[in-house]
């Protein structure tokens, strides 16, 4: 691997090592935020319980997330100068307000819930969870809106002396048809992160201690995650569309079609060279990536051949054509596995229902295996990352720059590689700490039971 190899790897590794905790942060605080507001509604004091824990979870999380977060912001500076020098006009803005939200607003009003028990009124502390929920959801809106541009440059001018790109309006960038689409379809998969980890710890917790108020949770949790999956479902066909109108060779890629076709099929299942320029064998679903790209039957889809010709011509000799079995298998992995969770949270709240527990061998070994779902939605958020902006290559910016264009000079494969083993030490030990801590605050009891006073010792006697 030479250096520019290295360096995507390693942004690669540190980018999806942070986006394991975004999601769980942005529904966690969402969740947290939803249960308190219920308590102060009914008065019961099960919400409570549970807003206290859910709170708790979202604060580790909330911390290994930022630091992590950090450190992908370093990455422009360090592994991608010129990449920063470029846009750094359009970027600042953007991660200077994701900045300004994830410090000093998000992290400023969790601290004021957390030690606001008891001593703020009761609404007021409430306000303060709905802001952080509210900060991490526009948080997520304003960076969306970074990478947006990578994939569809707007609002934005090159300088003819310095050929860097200047930021004309920042409306545009926040209205990217792509962040349009892509923000819900990010929020969908948030909620289904979240209420993977609700419905693992519930399920844990409440076969290991008999505490109705895990139930509760787990339900809330299996519940999060079907709705989750129904609206990434629905929210992934309209990104589908407004990707393939933007970035034609993404969707291409995505079914690995080298030839335009009209009423193209969507291949289920594929057997034959990695590219996908053989097939020995599929299993077609007719017309399915014509209604996947443009909602037409029988709409023509552009191929990879006819679009590397236009692209050749448009932007100079080379090659515009994408990995194309990273993208095929991520495309369909993180489809399958995102519907995988969806249907077990969904059967999980049949077997449930009414207060009904499972019976049946096969449905109490289905429980016993639950506490690992947080891995599926996890999977599929990771895999749709990498097929959108493997998709994308070569560009970095799609039409105007190349991935080679934005690498530092000077750069050597020694310090990418050192910089990468250290990363990947760091972050495995944030890790096991994570892991720890919200193993060792789901042992605790939802509700504590009152403790005795213990009994006075009786005075020495005195002679």
């Amino acid at each position: 691997m030479d250096v520019l190899d290295l360096t995507r790897l390693q942004f690669a590794v540190v980018t999806i090592y942070h986006y394991f905790f975004v999601p769980l942060s942005i529904s966690l605080a969402a969740t947290a935020a939803g249960l308190q507001l219920t308590w102060l509604r009914t008065g019961n004091d099960k919400y409570k319980d549970l807003t206290k824990f859910v709170g708790k979870l979202l604060i580790v999380t909330f911390a290994v997330g930022v630091v992590t977060g950090l450190v992908q912001e370093f990455q422009f500076g360090l592994g991608w100068s010129n990449f920063a020098t470029f846009y750094g006009d359009v970027f600042g803005p953007t991660l200077a307000i994701e900045g300004m939200l994830a410090f000093f607003l998000e992290a400023t009003f969790l601290a004021l819930w957390y030690f606001g028990w008891d001593r703020l009124p009761r609404k007021l502390h409430a306000a303060t969870i709905v802001i952080v929920a509210v900060g991490t959801v526009l948080s997520a809106f304003i960076i969306l809106a970074a990478n947006s541009f990578m994939q569809h440059p707007v609002g934005y001018s090159l300088d003819p002396v310095t050929g860097r790109a200047h930021l004309d309006d920042f409306g545009a960038l926040l209205l990217n048809k792509v962040n349009l689409a892509a923000f819900p379809h990010t929020m969908a998969g948030a909620l289904m992160a979240g209420g993977s980890l609700l419905l693992a710890l519930g399920v844990w917790r409440f076969r290991a201690a008999g505490e109705a108020g895990f139930r509760t949770l787990a339900r809330l949790g299996a519940w999060l995650t079907v709705v989750g999956g129904a609206f990434t479902a629905i929210t992934g066909d309209h990104l589908g569309k407004v990707m393939t109108e933007v970035q034609p060779m993404k969707m291409a890629a995505a079914e690995a079609l080298y030839e335009t076709t009209t009423g193209a099929p969507f291949s289920a299942f594929a057997l034959g060279k990695l590219d996908g320029s053989e097939p020995y064998f599929t299993i077609d679903i007719p017309h399915l990536l014509s209604i996947l790209a443009t909602g037409d039957w029988n709409s023509e889809v552009q191929g990879i051949n006819n679009l590397q010709e236009q692209y050749a011509a448009q932007y100079g000799a080379g090659s515009y054509i994408p990995m194309i079995p990273v993208a095929f298998w991520t495309f369909r992995a993180m489809i399958g596995i995102g519907m995988l969770a969806m249907v077990v949270a969904a059967y999980y709240l049949w077997l449930t229902r009414k207060g009904r527990e499972p019976k049946r061998w096969y449905d109490r070994q289905l429980l016993r295996f639950l506490p690992l779902i947080p891995i599926l939605p996890a999977a599929a958020n990771t895999f749709g990352w990498i097929f959108t902006e493997t998709a994308r290559q070569p560009w970095i910016a799609f039409g105007i720059s190349k991935v080679a264009d934005g690498i530092s000079p000077g750069l050597t494969s020694g310090e990418v590689v050192a910089s990468l083993a250290g990363f990947a030490l760091i972050y495995g030990i944030l890790a096991v700490v994570w892991y720890r801590l919200v193993r060792h605050l789901s042992r605790q009891r939802l509700h504590p039971s009152p403790v005795s006073p213990a009994p006075e010792k009786e005075a020495a006697p005195v002679y």
